[in-house]
C-alpha cells in the first residue's frame, strides 16, 4: 500500500472534500484525487462517493479512516517532533469525557490548557458511553470507575466518597415495630441498576442497612441529584458533588456508603507511543487535581 496515498485519503476525508484538503495542505487537487483513486484501485473498494459537488465516504471509507487516522497522526507528530528536536505539543487532540465531568469541569480545564498550549487544537466530546480510542479516533478518555482494560494505561486523578442523600421532605426510614424486614425507601438510581437492593450506611459510629426500591432510573449524577432535590427519592452521590446542597439544607446526608467510592481516571492507549500532546494533557489534568491524586507517582498504571 502506498503510504502517501493513504495519507492523502485521510487528508481528504478529514476536510470532507478535495478543495478544502488542497487549500489546507497546499497539495494540488489533481494529486490528491490521483492518490485516492490509486488507493481505491489497490484495495479494490470504493472509498468516496463523488456526485457533482457532493462528497461522502462510503462505509468502507469510513472504516478505513477511523482505523488509520489516529495512527497517521502519530507518525506525523513523531516526525515533526524529531525534526524540531524538542517535542513541543502541537496538533489535534481528541478527548472524550463523561457528561457530569464535562458539564462541571472540562470547560475550565480546556480553556486553561488552550492558553498554556496554543499549538494544540483540543477537541472534546461529552458522552457517557465508553468510546473505543482506536476505532473512534480518540487520543485520551476520561472515565469514572473504569473497568480493567489491558489496552489502556493512565492515572487516577480524583477520588471521592459516596453518600446517601435525600431532600428534607423525605424522612429516614425506620423499621416497623415487631417486623424483621429492613426499612425501605424510594430511590433514584442509575440506568441498569437493579429494581431492589440495599444500602449499608455509616453515620459516625452507627451503621444502618436499609432496603431501597427504584422509582426512577436516570443516566448521570447531575440528573439524579436534580431528582433527589425534588424529593422523589434518596440517591447515592459523590460527596464533593453535593456538599453545597448539604450546606444549604437542600439535601440531608443520611450517611456514607463505606464499600464504594468514585474514581476518575485519565486514560490513553497502551498500544500507541505517547505523543507530547497526550503527555502534556495527562500531566495538565493531574496537576489541576493534585490535591485529589491517589499517589501513582506520575507513572502510567495499567488498569
Amino acid at each position: 500500500m502506498n503510504f502517501q496515498a493513504l495519507a492523502d485519503f485521510n487528508l481528504v476525508a478529514r476536510y470532507e472534500g478535495f478543495g478544502k484538503a488542497s487549500r489546507s495542505s497546499g497539495r494540488s487537487k489533481a494529486s490528491l484525487s490521483r492518490h485516492v483513486a490509486e488507493l481505491e484501485e489497490n484495495l479494490r473498494v470504493r472509498l468516496l462517493e463523488r456526485v457533482d459537488r457532493s462528497f461522502r465516504l462510503t462505509e468502507e471509507g469510513k472504516n478505513l479512516y477511523n482505523r488509520t487516522a489516529g495512527l497517521l497522526g502519530e507518525v506525523s507528530d513523531a516526525a515533526q517532533e524529531l525534526t524540531e528536536g524538542r517535542g513541543k505539543p502541537r496538533g489535534r487532540l481528541r478527548v472524550s469525557a463523561p457528561v457530569t465531568f464535562g458539564n462541571t469541569a472540562i470547560g475550565r480545564l480546556a480553556a486553561e490548557f488552550a492558553v498554556q498550549y496554543p499549538e494544540v487544537q483540543l477537541e472534546v466530546t461529552v458522552e457517557d458511553h465508553a468510546v473505543d480510542l482506536i476505532e473512534d479516533g480518540y487520543d485520551v478518555v476520561i472515565r469514572v470507575n473504569p473497568k480493567p482494560d489491558d489496552g489502556l494505561v493512565g492515572r487516577c486523578f480524583f477520588r471521592d466518597r459516596l453518600a446517601v442523600v435525600a431532600a428534607p421532605s423525605l424522612t429516614f426510614p425506620t423499621a416497623t415495630s415487631g417486623s424483621d424486614a429492613l426499612p425501605s425507601v424510594p430511590a433514584v438510581v442509575g440506568i441498569g441498576m437493579p429494581e431492589n437492593s440495599s444500602w449499608t450506611i455509616c453515620s459516625g459510629e452507627i451503621t444502618h442497612t436499609i432496603h431501597r426500591h427504584a422509582v426512577l432510573r436516570l443516566p448521570n449524577p447531575i440528573i439524579i441529584r436534580d431528582a433527589a432535590l425534588a424529593g422523589i427519592g434518596a440517591a447515592v452521590l459523590a460527596r464533593q458533588f453535593i456538599e453545597d446542597d448539604i450546606a444549604k439544607g437542600r439535601l440531608i446526608c443520611w450517611g456514607e456508603v463505606p464499600e464504594r467510592s468514585v474514581e476518575i481516571w485519565i486514560l490513553h492507549s497502551s498500544r500507541r507511543l505517547v505523543s507530547s500532546k497526550v503527555a502534556a494533557f495527562v500531566r495538565f489534568v493531574c496537576d489541576a487535581y493534585v490535591d485529589k491524586e491517589v499517589g501513582l507517582n506520575g507513572l502510567p498504571v495499567p488498569l
